[in-house]
């Protein structure tokens, strides 16, 4: 399997993003978004998925924090597309569940070339700190959108709002870190009846 390290640019009138991953790493991240909360949530998929991930952003977050965070899924999303290539060898799904106290949460993943989300997660209020919690599914919605992946996201339960979006971030991490890995069974092939992903 070839190296899986890209890098992916972004500039709009919006938002200019760039991110490096790096599939087989090691877990470092080098996170710069501007929004405090984010930056440790997304440092959550880097450290639980084993991938190496910087991402430098700048927006308009003088209107709100929206187009960084959807622009930062967007661009990930292009990078992990990019960095599985034709998905041959790779195992293509991947699932986790993590708990972190009270809260508890399932995130199952696809490389299916197929964009879908199915997010059902309930939080007991609308901001952490001041982030707005409705932009976490409008993140993996850019991610889903531009990967190719068929992502369901499900908190089982949970009371503290920081426990919640810390295990969606978490188990995220540890379902693409499983999808992604070489599958030492199926070396050269792509892991799908049709022959194509």
């Amino acid at each position: 399997m070839s190296a899986r390290k890209v890098t992916i640019e972004r500039a709009t009138l919006e938002t200019q993003i760039r991110v490096r991953l790096d599939l087989d790493g090691t877990g470092e991240a080098k996170l710069s978004s501007g929004i405090g909360f984010f930056d440790h949530m997304l440092e959550q998929i880097a450290r639980h998925g084993l991938i190496d991930l910087s991402i430098e952003a700048t927006g308009d977050r003088h209107i709100d924090d929206h187009h960084t965070v959807e622009d930062i899924g967007i661009t990930l999303g292009q990078a992990l597309a990019q960095a599985v290539g034709d998905k041959q060898g790779i195992q293509r799904y991947g699932y986790a569940y993590v708990p972190l106290d009270e809260a508890l949460s399932r995130v199952v993943i696809d490389f299916s070339g197929r964009p879908g989300l199915e997010y059902q997660v309930h939080f007991p209020r609308e901001r952490i700190g001041q982030f707005d919690v409705d932009l976490i599914q409008e993140f993996f919605q850019g991610v889903v959108n531009h990967a190719g992946v068929t992502l369901h996201i499900d908190t089982l339960r949970g009371r503290n709002a920081h426990h919640i979006a810390e295990t969606l971030f978490k188990a995220y991490g540890r379902a693409l870190r499983m999808a992604v890995e070489p599958d030492p069974r199926r070396a050269n092939r792509i892991p799908s009846t049709k022959g194509v992903l």
